[in-house]
């Protein structure tokens, strides 16, 4: 026990030897592994936390359906949808990555959603979501958008633990998935080099 004021040494000692056994166990990891470990912990750091979902507000919400899962994003961050767009494919591009297409002149890209929850990409050819906070930054590739509504806070419901990593704030009672629009963007998975000498 530690005096008054002073320093609990049988704490310190037991956090040293945490920290000892920790930095032990990364000594050995394979650089494979190492890298990994490492790039999930800078997306733990990077990634916004989901607000607490009001039970007595909405918001509005475009919802669609990507790799047979339905989604809804606030419409705030759908700045428009592209019926047919034109695709360039990337060799050697990451499975979020379908490719880019042109918009106003500008390159965008098109994006998978199903890698970033471990499923493979559907590859599916339907409209594209034009997503962004004030400018197109990221284009959700979708097999179908269904609809513009409201969604209300008492019919949601936490998401599930393995999906609580800030990219879904709630699920509804028909399984859509209320992605973080904000995270979203955010996501270090989404973000690519697109200039000439970026590896992707």
């Amino acid at each position: 026990m530690p005096r008054s004021g002073g320093i609990d040494w049988e704490a310190a000692r037991a956090r040293l030897a945490r920290l000892a056994a920790t930095a032990t166990q990364e000594e050995t990891l394979s650089p494979e592994a190492a890298a990994a470990l490492l790039d999930a912990r800078a997306r733990a750091l990077a990634r916004v936390s989901a607000p607490e979902v009001d039970p007595g507000g909405s918001r509005e919400v475009v919802r669609f359906r990507a790799a047979g899962q339905r989604y809804a994003l606030e419409s705030r961050f759908v700045l428009e949808v592209l019926r047919a767009p034109e695709v360039v494919a990337l060799p050697g591009a990451p499975p979020t990555l379908r490719g880019l297409t042109l918009l106003h002149g500008e390159v965008l890209p098109m994006v998978e959603l199903a890698p970033l929850f471990g499923r493979a990409p559907a590859g599916a050819t339907g409209p594209l979501l034009v997503v962004g906070a004030g400018r197109p930054e990221l284009g959700l590739c979708t097999e179908e958008v269904e609809e513009v509504t409201l969604l209300h806070g008492r019919e949601l419901l936490p998401p599930p633990s393995t999906l609580a990593d800030g990219l879904i704030s709630a699920v509804d009672k028909e399984g859509t998935l209320v992605l973080e629009g904000e995270a979203l963007l955010g996501d270090s998975r989404l973000v690519f080099d697109l200039s000439d000498e970026g590896a992707v």
